[in-house]
C-alpha cells in the first residue's frame, strides 16, 4: 500500500505539467486538475487513459499531410459543382449568405443530393444497408463506432464476406474503443473472402497505444461511390430494440445520393488513410454523379484534427439564424458555455427551442450532469423533454422550416472537441417537415420537465448534479 501511495503521489505531480502544456480550454484544464489532485489513485489513472493527446501529436500530423480531396481534385475545392451552384442560385440572399458562412466554418464546399431518405429506425436502416450491400458492384466502405459480436453483427459480416467473394472491394473500419467487444477472430471468413479490415484506434500496449480519449464516433457507409448513409446508428441487436436491458431504441439515419456522396467518400478515404496509411485515390471510387440534384447539403466534420470546432460553431450558427423554432434531439447532453448561451439567447428572443434528451442511457452519470443545466435553460424559456419510451440515441437538429441536420455528434464536450464526428446538414423543407413529424411523436411519448417541479427536486439530486458538473469537460 505504501508503494502504491508513493507511485500515485509522483504520478500526480508528473501529470500536472503535462496537462498544463497541452493548453486545453481553461474549463477542461481545471476539471482535470480537480480530478488528478483530489481523487487519489483514480484521478491520475483516468487522466493517463482519457486525458492525454498523444494520438493528436503523432498520428494526426501524418493525417494533415494527406487529404483525399486534394489528391482527388489537385487542390482543395473552393467552388461547388454545377448542380449545387444551380440550387444555390435559387435561394434567397439570406440563405446563400448563411450557407457561405457554414462553408467557411467547416472549410468544405457546399454540395447537393438527388435524394435524401430519412430512415426512422434500425429496421429501415438495416434493410436499406443490406440492399445496398447486396447490390454493390465495385466497393463497399463501412465505418462504425460500435460493431457488436452478436447475431446482428454476424449477419452483416456474412453479407460483406459474400460481397467480397463476388469481387467487390470491401473495407471495414471500426473504432477500437467503441467496438471493444469485437475481436478479430470473428473476421476469419470475411478476411478469407478478400475483405479489408482496420481498427481506427485500439487499446494495444504492444503497439504503444494506451490511450482511449480520441475516438472515431462517425457512422458512415458508402457503396459504389453513388450512395451513402450517415447518422447515429451502429451495428448491434440493441439498435433493433432486441436487448431487454435497453428496451426500445430511438435512432435516425439518412441515405443520400448525388454529389454529396463524393464528399462523404473523401471522409472515409481520409479516415482509412489515418488508420492504415493506404490512399484511396482511384477514379473508380469517385464516379461522376448523375445530374438532377434537388437538395442542398453540407458535410459537417468534427474532430481533434479540426481546431476551429466546426460542429459546435455550426450548431451555434443555426441557433443564431433561427427565427421560428430550433428542435434538437441528442443522446447525451453536456453543453459547453457557448452552446448553452446560444440556446438561452434563442429562447429569450422568442424562438421555440426544444431539447429531447434521453431519460436513461448507457452512461447514467451523464444524465445527472445534463440535468445540472436544466434550471438556467428552463428559466430562459427552453422546453426540455426527457425521452421515457426507451433510449433516445438520435442526433437531430431542426432550425425553422428548412434546415435539418442528422449525424453522429451529441450535444456534449466529447462530440464537440474530442471525437471524430460527422453530421449532414440539408436545406430542405420536405426533410425538415418529415423530421419534425418524428420529433413531435417523440415529444408526445416523453416527459416534459416542469420548471416548478424541477426546482423542488430532492437535495440529494441537486447535490449530485453540482458535484459532477465540474467534471463536464472530461465526460
Amino acid at each position: 500500500m505504501t508503494i502504491a501511495i508513493i507511485i500515485c503521489y509522483f504520478a500526480t505531480w508528473a501529470f500536472i505539467p503535462h496537462l498544463l502544456l497541452l493548453k486545453k480550454r481553461p474549463s477542461a484544464t481545471l476539471a482535470w486538475l480537480w480530478a488528478i489532485m483530489f481523487i487519489p489513485f483514480v484521478g491520475p489513472f483516468v487522466y493517463f487513459f482519457f486525458g492525454t493527446d498523444r494520438l493528436k501529436r503523432r498520428r494526426l500530423r501524418r493525417r494533415s499531410l494527406y487529404s483525399a480531396r486534394s489528391n482527388r481534385r489537385g487542390t482543395p475545392a473552393t467552388t461547388t459543382d454545377p448542380d449545387t451552384a444551380r440550387l444555390l442560385g435559387r435561394l434567397p440572399l439570406r440563405d446563400r449568405q448563411f450557407l457561405g458562412l457554414l462553408s467557411r466554418i467547416n472549410q468544405l464546399p457546399l454540395s447537393s443530393a438527388a435524394n435524401l431518405r430519412i430512415l426512422r429506425d434500425a429496421k429501415e436502416f438495416y434493410s436499406a444497408l443490406e440492399g445496398s450491400i447486396a447490390g454493390a458492384k465495385h466497393h463497399i466502405h463501412l465505418e462504425f463506432y460500435i460493431w457488436n459480436a452478436d447475431d446482428t453483427g454476424a449477419k452483416f459480416l456474412k453479407l460483406l464476406a459474400d460481397a467480397a467473394r463476388r469481387g467487390v472491394i470491401v473495407r471495414l473500419l471500426l473504432d477500437g474503443v467503441g467496438s471493444h467487444a469485437f475481436t478479430e477472430s470473428l473476421l476469419g471468413d470475411f478476411l478469407a473472402a478478400g475483405g479489408h479490415f482496420s481498427w481506427f484506434q485500439s487499446l494495444d500496449p504492444k503497439r504503444n497505444r494506451f490511450f482511449l480519449n480520441l475516438r472515431n464516433h462517425r457512422k458512415l457507409q458508402v457503396v459504389d461511390g453513388t450512395s451513402a448513409f450517415v447518422g447515429g446508428m451502429n451495428i448491434g441487436r440493441e439498435y433493433e430494440g432486441l436487448d431487454p436491458a435497453r428496451g426500445h431504441w430511438r435512432d435516425v439515419q439518412v441515405e443520400a445520393d448525388g454529389p454529396v456522396v463524393l464528399e462523404l467518400q473523401d471522409v472515409f478515404a481520409d479516415d482509412w488513410f489515418f488508420a492504415t496509411g493506404e490512399k484511396i485515390s482511384s477514379a473508380a471510387f469517385f464516379p461522376e454523379p448523375a445530374a438532377g440534384a434537388k437538395y442542398l447539403t453540407h458535410v459537417v466534420l468534427g474532430g481533434p484534427d479540426r481546431r476551429n470546432e466546426p460542429i459546435s460553431k455550426t450548431i451555434v450558427s443555426l441557433l443564431n439564424e433561427a427565427s421560428g423554432r430550433v428542435w434538437i434531439a441528442t443522446g447525451y447532453f453536456v453543453p459547453d458555455d457557448i452552446i448553452l448561451a446560444a440556446l438561452e439567447l434563442a429562447a429569450s428572443r422568442g424562438v421555440d427551442v426544444r431539447l429531447l434528451i434521453s431519460e436513461k442511457n448507457d452512461h447514467p452519470w451523464l444524465v445527472v450532469v445534463g440535468r445540472s443545466y436544466y434550471g438556467q435553460l428552463l428559466a430562459a424559456g427552453v422546453r426540455i423533454f426527457e425521452y421515457s419510451a426507451g433510449i433516445n440515441h438520435a442526433k437531430v437538429m431542426l432550425a425553422d422550416d428548412r434546415w435539418a441536420m442528422i449525424g453522429s455528434a451529441n450535444l456534449d464536450y466529447r462530440s464537440m472537441r474530442l471525437n471524430f464526428e460527422l453530421n449532414l446538414l440539408a436545406h430542405s423543407a420536405e426533410r425538415n417537415a418529415e423530421l419534425a413529424h418524428i420529433l413531435e411523436h417523440d415529444f408526445s411519448v416523453s416527459q416534459e420537465i416542469d420548471p416548478e417541479v424541477f426546482a423542488r427536486r430532492p437535495f440529494r439530486r441537486r447535490f449530485a448534479e453540482a458535484a459532477l458538473r465540474p467534471l463536464s469537460p472530461m465526460l
